[in-house]
């Protein structure tokens, strides 16, 4: 059986490629201090399905690439909202304000010619 890992998308810029971020727990030897180190690794994603901030499970193949080892199994759990529906979302926004600055500009000139 191959190797199964569970982690977040971090990245999806690469063309079939997805950044996966997973993060454990570990206790230093000598201190007795918990920490958290975290691994990217790299998957093979085909259909170019999986966005950030996706859960995922990867699983372990022949190497595809210099880096890539993995390959995507399935979507776990989809992100609630993606970059691209904020950056939608902040262009809206942008767009109200501007409006209403347009508006003032409007009026106040008029006031000054009374």
């Amino acid at each position: 059986m191959s190797k199964q890992i569970i982690g977040v998308v971090s990245s999806t810029k690469a063309d079939k490629t997805i950044v996966i971020l997973t993060q454990t727990r570990q206790t230093h030897p000598i201190y007795r201090k918990q920490y958290t180190v975290s691994t990217k690794f790299m998957a093979h994603d085909e259909k170019n399905e999986a966005k950030d901030g996706d859960v995922v499970m990867i699983s372990e193949c022949r190497p595809i690439s210099a880096k890539k080892r993995f390959k995507l199994e399935k979507v776990i759990e989809r992100a609630a909202l993606t970059e691209d529906t904020l950056a939608a979302v902040k262009v809206e926004d942008s767009g109200k304000k501007a409006s209403k600055s347009k508006a003032k500009d409007e009026i106040e000139p008029m006031e000054a010619n009374q």
